[in-house]
């Protein structure tokens, strides 16, 4: 049902979309005098009718989010704050599997900066971002503001093809120019006033949680946290000295209550203080940036460590009496440093659960941290105002013993498995290919194992206590942890595991793309010839235009170039539901050779092969360039998906259609049978 649907839609998407330069964002600028030194810069957008345009802050691992550059700020001028944006939606993508966040309509960016040298006469700003409909665009806009001598603001925007052009320069000054990126119509020979310039994501393939995930993963956080040797004694102790401090049940409850909404209120805040120190732009940053996951991997095997039993991650006891001399004054004002009191004793518990989560909540921008921290709270306040409305109930509670040290040392153990998720990133983001997928699963598998062993009595670590048996349910969650390890083993051979797709490296990303023992592969395929890679189901793809022409042309095959994106989703959705057809799939392996080129690959050119496009009058200074200005000034076109059919010598093999963009299975088959045919 699910690819009925898609070749039906599909076959509405305007087919000659490749044959034109589109540029559904028309900008204009405007820059205002605040005060003295401090100025407005203000970019608003119209977009044209159902396309969207991804912002700053749509999460890592989906679509590209806008990008706000700017090219002259050092010793010139200082940031306000963060560039703020107008409303915007968010929706699931489930290509990508993350909730993405985008502008429809319209979209304003406003960002305040501060001059510090007074001789400055310009501001230089590129906008870097994404565009989608059927088809995505890249686009980079750059403009110039001109720094008013009074209170008159001033904008003159540059457009890249024009990068030479003196006449710019010479552009009147009044009171708010506005401009809009016009693309010549259909037919004319020129092409876009911008050529996309766009930003390689440094992304990895591991999404980030929606919001409510944050929330109920936190909340687990928290329960769990209950259950350490630092928390769990404390609940009987603290919720007995409230019933039998207070002069009434009805007191002790209310007591109850407001010590545990003073716990909320202390994590919360918490929370607000990381979200409020780094900002949004840090924070969506955080899962992207290569010395963060180092130093995120750095941190999370030193927890880890602590609650193995290697040591005690302990703050100063001067902190912990300074706060009990606080709560010994009673009232409102005792009870919230009574909460405080118990965030600073447990934090040796706490601290490592708090730690990860806040690393892994940060990713999902301001709010994450927030909705973590308070999803952790409630659940570590619950308990302590449950059991103030029903005392009766702490008769219930399992007594505290060696079982409390067994799920600090069970915390320990994914502590150290996440961890090397975020090193896995950073190799991911630097391409070094030192910890691919099976060296990745490899390592889970054996501390999955470990625990399995821990937990099944077999292995013992320093704060254990004598163990005689094992419990039922220890027994019971030995089982899981080992069930669990047994189903990473087939993943060195190439299967899936979708249970933890977000965590490892995708299977592109491996010593052996299908596997260790290849078996879904031909011996042909094994043998790859020079340049080329394993792609999306196992075909054989070049990533570079000379080096798939030169295996074509030994091999006597047509090829099809495939401009594509790391972060295009209809390209995606074209790989998924129709290259991996039971009539197409066999085509793209045996009938022609397949050249993939990324049109947002940042990787920089050598200085020598850097050039000044002739088509557009861009600077050519990336992989992603290059094929960006392949595509416009061999094909007219600048979206993403875009096939094409050439003959050895370059020549399109589809005469009647020599593109085709995001269609149906059908239609492409009869496009590739058709082109194959003319070869």
């Amino acid at each position: 049902m699910k690819k009925l649907v898609f070749i039906l839609t599909a076959f509405l998407v305007f087919t000659n979309v490749n044959s034109q330069i589109l540029d559904p964002v028309k900008w204009t600028t405007k820059i205002e005098q605040k005060s003295e030194g401090v100025f407005v810069l203000t970019f608003n957008a119209v977009i044209e009718k159902d396309w969207h345009m991804y912002s700053q802050f749509t999460p890592d691992g989906g679509p590209l989010a806008m990008e706000v550059v700017f090219k002259n700020q050092k010793g010139n001028f200082n940031l306000i704050g963060k560039a703020k944006e107008s409303k915007t939606k968010t929706a699931y993508n489930d290509i990508f599997e993350v909730d993405e966040t985008f502008f429809e309509g319209k979209a304003q960016i406003k960002q305040e900066i501060k001059l510090t040298n007074s001789k400055l006469n310009k501001v230089e700003v590129e906008l870097n971002y994404q565009v989608c409909k059927e088809v995505c665009i890249n686009q980079s806009k750059k403009f110039t503001f001109q720094i008013p001598a009074a209170k008159t603001a001033v904008v003159a925007p540059i457009k890249k093809d024009s990068i030479k052009d003196s006449s710019v320069a010479n552009e009147k000054r009044v009171d708010t120019i506005k401009t809009d990126s016009v693309v010549p119509s259909l037919g004319e020979s020129n092409v876009a006033e911008a050529v996309e310039k766009v930003t390689l994501p440094e992304s990895v393939p591991n999404a980030p949680r929606s919001l409510w995930s944050v929330f109920l993963v936190a909340f687990l956080f928290g329960f769990t946290a209950l259950l350490t040797p630092c928390v769990f004694p404390m609940i009987p102790m603290t919720v007995s000295f409230f019933t039998k401090q207070s002069k009434t049940k009805a007191a002790g409850i209310r007591n109850a209550v407001i010590y545990g909404i003073s716990i909320i209120v202390i994590y919360v805040s918490l929370g607000f203080l990381v979200s409020w120190i780094f900002g949004a732009d840090a924070l969506n940053a955080l899962s992207t940036n290569v010395w963060f996951n180092i130093g995120f991997f750095i941190l999370l095997v030193i927890f880890a460590a602590s609650f193995l039993g290697a040591f005690e991650i302990m703050l100063p006891n001067s902190w912990a009496n300074k706060v009990d001399n606080q709560a010994d004054k009673g009232g409102i004002v005792g009870i919230l440093f009574m909460a405080l009191a118990l965030a600073i004793v447990s934090f040796s518990c706490t601290g490592p659960i708090v730690g990860s989560l806040l690393v892994e909540a940060a990713t999902n921008g301001v709010i994450g941290p927030i909705v973590g921290m308070f999803g952790f709270s409630l659940a570590l306040a619950l308990p302590f105002m449950l059991f103030a409305l029903f005392p009766g109930w702490l008769n219930s509670l399992p007594k505290s013993g060696g079982w409390l040290n067994t799920v600090k040392v069970f915390l320990g153990f994914l502590e150290l498995a996440l961890a090397f998720k975020f090193l896995s990133n950073a190799d991911l983001v630097l391409q070094l290919h030192i910890l691919e997928r099976e060296v990745f699963l490899a390592i889970w598998i054996a501390i999955f194992g470990t625990l399995a062993l821990y937990l099944f009595g077999k292995i013992t670590l320093p704060h254990d206590s004598p163990l005689t048996h094992i419990s039922v349910g220890r027994l019971g969650m030995g089982l899981l942890v080992l069930t669990f390890t047994i189903y990473l083993i087939p993943g060195l051979w190439g299967a899936p595991l979708k249970i933890i797709s977000a965590f490892p490296p995708p299977m592109q990303y491996s010593e052996s793309p299908m596997g260790l023992g290849g078996s879904n592969v031909s011996n042909t395929k094994m043998d790859l010839p020079d340049g080329a890679k394993i792609g999306p189901h196992g075909i054989v793809v070049f990533e570079d235009y000379q080096s798939g022409l030169a295996y074509a042309r030994k091999v006597n095959k047509p090829i099809m170039l495939d401009f594509t994106g790391y972060a295009c989703v209809n390209c995606r959705k074209m790989e998924n539901n129709v290259w991996s057809d039971a009539s197409v799939l066999p085509i793209l392996n045996n009938e022609i050779v397949l050249i993939s080129l990324y049109v947002d690959d940042k990787r920089e050119l050598p200085k020598a092969q850097q050039f000044i496009s002739p088509t557009t009058g861009s600077e050519i200074e990336t992989i992603g360039d290059k094929w960006t200005d392949f595509m416009i000034s061999k094909y007219k076109t600048n979206t993403q998906p875009l096939y094409v059919l050439t003959d050895l010598e370059g020549n399109s093999l589809n005469t009647a259609k020599p593109t085709i963009s995001y269609v149906g299975v059908k239609e492409y088959y009869n496009w590739l049978k058709a082109g194959i045919a003319k070869f």
